[in-house]
């Protein structure tokens, strides 16, 4: 299968990406802003995984970059995307009566215009036979879910995501494309503690990771616009 990842330089894109490069019957192209850390992911990758298949490109998916670098490198290296999985996010945790109108910006690009940019960069090479959008999300995103202090911006973002998803699944039906979206709890990652300072989650990315992956493959089988909650605790 052929797959595209955002986010991938750290936490759990770093180890989903690895986690995917190990088999090597698939194709990944790694994205991420942070030339450096896509090297040692590469590096890795081979380290784990000789036969390995991980392509990784400097991008930046916010909407401020207008080009089409992405479809024009993913035509070239894979020709078509099974699976693309928008994991690159952006976290400020600010009391609300601080947070500025830029940060509220500053997350949505990310967060939500970055995976419009995306998956609208990314329509004409999907689809073909039946293509899988994973958005991963967070449990804060989901109505009715527990919510914390510092992470209006965020959890807002991820709400705005969710209910994103729904609407182009709709929208991809007849496109063979499915839209599915995890809503993750709490994961050891330095997002993790820069949202909840010494607090220790339960979870590994490497973990996390080995449950996306094997979503990401089966899960379009079973469901579509679907918002999964993927939560042992919060936090």
């Amino acid at each position: 299968m052929n797959f595209i990842i955002t986010g991938a330089s750290s936490g759990i894109g770093y180890q989903t990406a690895l986690a995917i490069a190990n088999d090597k019957r698939h194709t990944i192209i790694a994205v991420s802003r942070n030339k450096e850390k896509l090297d040692a992911l590469s590096i890795e990758a081979k380290i784990v995984n000789p036969n390995s298949n991980l392509i990784p490109l400097v991008y930046d998916i916010s909407p401020d970059i207008e080009n089409n670098d992405l479809l024009v490198f993913a035509k070239k290296e894979l020709g078509n995307v099974d699976v693309l999985i928008n994991n690159a996010g952006l976290l400020i945790n600010k009391p609300f009566k601080e947070l500025t109108i830029s940060d509220f910006e500053s997350v949505y690009k990310i967060n939500v215009f970055g995976v419009v940019k995306t998956i609208q960069s990314l329509l004409p090479v999907m689809g073909n036979p039946n293509t899988h959008i994973v958005n991963i999300g967070s449990i804060g995103g989901v109505e009715g879910s527990m919510k914390f202090k510092g992470l209006s911006a965020y959890s807002s973002s991820k709400g705005a995501l969710a209910i994103l998803t729904e609407c182009m699944a709709e929208e991809f039906k007849e496109m063979n494309i499915s839209v599915n979206y995890l809503a993750l709890g709490s994961v050891q990652t330095e997002m993790f503690s820069e949202a909840f300072p010494g607090s220790r989650a339960q979870v590994k990315p490497k973990d996390m990771a080995k449950y996306i992956v094997e979503f990401a493959i089966n899960g379009a089988d079973f469901m579509n616009g679907k918002i999964i909650q993927v939560s042992k605790s919060t936090p």
